[in-house]
């Protein structure tokens, strides 16, 4: 391990970051950003063999360098570090292509032990994160088969899964928006669902979710 991307707004949560880093790799070169728009010009500057990923940044997502990271540097180990722990940020992080989701209020050698084992391939998931998947496939799965869904249900799902809008669906489909409507009413009654979050824990289970264009 030897450069490591923090992408964190608050200065002391900055700091707190990058010693847990130095803990869990001594001989790691920390490089830091503290917005969407500084942690992508980071990735376009250096390679990284890790980025902790806050989401909640001043000028927008960190899924955005999350997804770039993804794209342009497919073997960095990118782990989300955040205070959110709802379905929707998870799930949004995990659609992305996230190896790890971990909060900030676990307690910090926790966290050096899980960022040791993450760059060994282990996911790095909160505990209170593992349980809130394990309690989604307890309360969804198993859900209908894979195959009741057709192809352009699937394909519907998986630009869902990437965040897409309905408006941007129909756009990438070269069909109509009513069209795209009534294909995620077909998924979402297939599938036993009723939100998009619950959508994207299907096409990430599916393999549908993760992004192949800029």
């Amino acid at each position: 391990m030897t450069r490591v991307l923090i992408v964190e707004d608050l200065n002391e949560t900055l700091r707190w970051l990058s010693g847990i880093v130095t803990a869990a790799f001594p001989d790691a070169t920390v490089h830091e950003a503290s917005s969407q728009s500084a942690g992508l010009a980071q990735c376009a500057r250096a390679n990284y063999d890790l980025a902790l990923i806050d989401l909640g940044l001043p000028d927008g997502s960190g899924l955005d360098v999350l997804r770039k990271l993804r794209q342009t540097q497919p073997s960095a180990v990118c782990v989300v570090t955040t205070v959110m722990g709802d379905d929707a940020s998870i799930v949004g992080a995990l659609s992305a292509g996230a190896h790890g989701y971990l909060l900030k209020e676990q307690p910090r050698d926790l966290l050096v032990m899980q960022l040791e084992q993450v760059v060994a391939g282990i996911p790095a998931l909160a505990p209170s994160v593992a349980r809130r998947i394990m309690q989604h496939f307890q309360r969804t799965g198993p859900s209908a088969p894979d195959d009741r869904l057709t192809v352009r249900e699937r394909e519907v799902l998986g630009l869902i899964g990437r965040g897409l809008r309905n408006v941007e669906v129909a756009q990438t489909l070269q069909l109509s928006e009513n069209t795209i409507a009534g294909y995620i009413k077909d998924v979402y009654r297939k599938l036993g669902i009723s939100s998009r979050a619950e959508a994207s824990w299907h096409a990430a289970r599916l393999g549908l979710g993760a992004p192949d264009r800029d």
